[in-house]
């Protein structure tokens, strides 16, 4: 269903010390994906393929923090990223980059709300 937070992001100045900060403290699996720049965060049960394996939670990733990404990000899914994209500048915000797809999974944007928040949008695939 359109709407729901389905992912979040935190940044971080030190992978392994946010790793171990998360981990130890409130028992998330961190797994890094090298070839991404980037590491998978699984806040509960997870598939093989990392994703929830029950309702109730989300997981999420880490990254480095960078000039466009300072604050932790939260992802809602939608059907259509570039009809939503038209929805958030008629209301206000702005769109920050391009739409990034991500592999055959399906594609990702970041758009600033109407009080300056960056927020990120995610359309699956099929």
């Amino acid at each position: 269903m359109s709407g729901r937070v389905v992912h979040f992001e935190v940044p971080y100045d030190d992978a392994e010390r946010a790793g171990a900060f998360y981990a130890e403290v409130f028992g998330w699996k961190i797994q890094h994906m090298p070839e991404l720049s980037y590491h998978i965060v699984s806040t509960g049960p997870a598939t093989d393929e990392g994703m929830p394996s029950e309702p109730g939670y989300i997981g999420g990733g880490m990254a480095e923090r960078s000039a466009g990404f300072t604050q932790p990000v939260i992802t809602i899914d939608v059907d259509d990223v570039d009809n939503a994209l038209e929805r958030v500048r008629a209301n206000g915000g702005s769109q920050i980059g391009e739409t990034i797809p991500v592999g055959e999974m399906g594609v990702a944007a970041y758009f600033s709300d109407s009080e300056g928040n960056v927020m990120g949008l995610w359309q699956s695939t099929g």
